[in-house]
């Protein structure tokens, strides 16, 4: 099975941005996470990119490139994503600091998490917290 033997994930969200350059930096920049690759198209557009936090990674590019998956998604919405970090208020704090607009919070949930919510510059719903279910195979 990908991802169990490997120590990589088996599932990466993508995401599409107008401008990947500037969400390449919010995400580097304000919310932690560690560029593995950016690969740039001739006409300086990000062809494709891939961002890690912790055990998990996202890939994004470009809209409007004119592939397959840019053509699908044109008619989908924002994408929320979860991300499991170590300490949420030094997170927080870090995203703040970049001027990642906050939709709430660092909060203890119920259920035993302490997470908060970010909105990035293109509208796709970030959750940073300490949740991290059991996955078992």
């Amino acid at each position: 099975m990908a991802g169990t033997d490997t120590g990589r994930p088996s599932i990466y969200p993508t995401l599409l941005y107008a401008d990947a350059k500037a969400a390449v930096r919010q995400l580097t920049q304000a919310f932690g996470f560690t560029e593995l690759a950016v690969y740039e198209g001739e006409n300086g557009t990000v062809a494709h990119a891939e961002l890690a936090q912790g055990n998990g990674a996202v890939m994004l590019g470009s809209k409007g490139t004119g592939g397959r998956f840019d053509e699908v998604m044109k008619s989908a919405g924002p994408t929320g994503v979860y991300v499991v970090v170590e300490d949420v208020d030094a997170h927080h704090r870090r995203a703040v600091e970049h001027g990642a607009e906050i939709l709430m919070p660092p909060t203890d949930q119920d259920y035993g998490s302490r997470d908060y919510m970010a909105r990035d510059l293109e509208g796709n719903i970030w959750s940073f917290g300490t949740y991290a279910p059991e996955i078992r195979a």
